[in-house]
């Protein structure tokens, strides 16, 4: 299950109106006469993310597989439990869940000073 924003849902909405294909896949690549020839590959969606971090001034290689990370950290730094993570990645084992998910240097310190040292009472 992909759950999506209102706006993405619009976005896709829009570009499915302007597709004159039939094809049964959501995205597909164009031909430079803008004819549909067949589904996307990934080495396309690897270049559309490389072409997008240039525009935003990163200068890192960026690669579709990070984006998994981030979505991952992002959700437990905001409080999401692992199992929860493990649903929204699609992974049959919370062990592969736990590969992707990895902490900053900042939310270890906020752990450590929150509860290292403490007394309970």
């Amino acid at each position: 299950m992909v759950f999506l924003a209102d706006s993405a849902r619009t976005a896709i909405g829009e570009y499915l109106k302007k597709r004159e294909d039939v094809e049964e896949v959501l995205f597909v690549s164009l031909s430079k006469a803008g004819k549909t020839i067949g589904k996307i590959t990934p080495r396309a969606v690897e270049r559309m993310i490389e072409t997008r971090a240039k525009e935003a001034g990163i200068s890192k290689r960026v690669h579709p597989h990070q984006l998994r990370h981030s979505f991952a950290t992002d959700l437990l730094i905001n409080g999401a439990d692992l199992r929860s993570v493990q649903e929204l990645l699609g992974h049959a084992n919370i062990s592969t869940t736990q590969v992707y998910t990895h902490l900053t240097n900042k939310e270890l310190r906020e752990v450590h000073e929150a509860f290292h040292g403490r007394r309970r009472k």
